[in-house]
């Protein structure tokens, strides 16, 4: 891992092997699937989530998956369409499932997903992320419980941020993962601006975010943002 401010390299040692990027962040180097993996890979070679945020990523990403990649990481997860999809659920479905095999997880906002049951073939592999308060639904373990029960072997992907922008008392981190800590896969870390912009760690979000990241050891954390130089 780069080296940074004391404050983050202590936050990012609770979970020392298990920390890398999201490349959603490059976006300078957008639809370049060879150069954001080597971008993603020079900050960390642990972890990676490869990010097709809009729809018309998505068919390149696999494609690039597909045609013989060897993975230099050590755990790889993709991250689907919030936006930009209009073929309807079962052709996403169909697309995800056959990624391969070095992909553990897909991540997908809860309240993109227009028939939720659709996605149920993606059993375990499929990651629901909780949305900040600009979003309609999936904020709170309520509202995303109900997708859990429509999708009972999906996993939990936590955004620290956007449950941080619910209170930076960080109460709503604390009751997501009470209430689904037993199917946590993935952390999603950043620190993040009011209109919802993921933006590099501050140190002073330290101490707000470190009590619910240490109840997150031993799953990937994912930098949604650069790391601060």
């Amino acid at each position: 891992m780069i080296p940074t401010m004391p404050e983050i390299e202590e936050l990012l040692d609770l979970n020392a092997g298990l920390v890398g990027a999201s490349t959603g962040y490059m976006t300078e180097l957008r639809d370049d699937w060879p150069r954001l993996v080597a971008e993603a890979h020079a900050l960390a070679p642990d972890v990676v989530e490869l990010s097709a945020l809009c729809g018309a990523e998505l068919p390149g990403l696999a494609a690039f998956l597909e045609h013989g990649w060897e993975s230099p990481f050590a755990r790889v997860s993709v991250h689907g369409p919030s936006k930009g999809w209009h073929d309807g659920p079962r052709p996403l479905v169909d697309l995800l499932l056959g990624l391969p095999d070095v992909v553990e997880g897909v991540v997908m906002h809860p309240e993109t997903l227009g028939d939720a049951a659709a996605f149920a073939p993606l059993g375990g592999r499929l990651r629901l992320e909780n949305m900040d308060n600009r979003k309609p639904d999936g904020r709170t373990t309520d509202e995303l419980a109900r997708y859990f029960e429509q999708l009972p072997e999906a996993r939990f992907c936590f955004d620290v941020a956007h449950a941080w922008l619910h209170g930076a008392d960080m109460r709503l981190g604390h009751e997501l993962l009470d209430a689904f800590g037993d199917r946590l896969v993935e952390v999603h870390l950043s620190s993040i601006d009011a209109d919802g912009s993921h933006v590099p760690l501050r140190p002073e979000d330290v101490d707000a975010f470190a009590p619910v990241l240490e109840r997150c050891a031993g799953v990937p954390w994912v930098l949604e943002a650069p790391l601060p130089a």
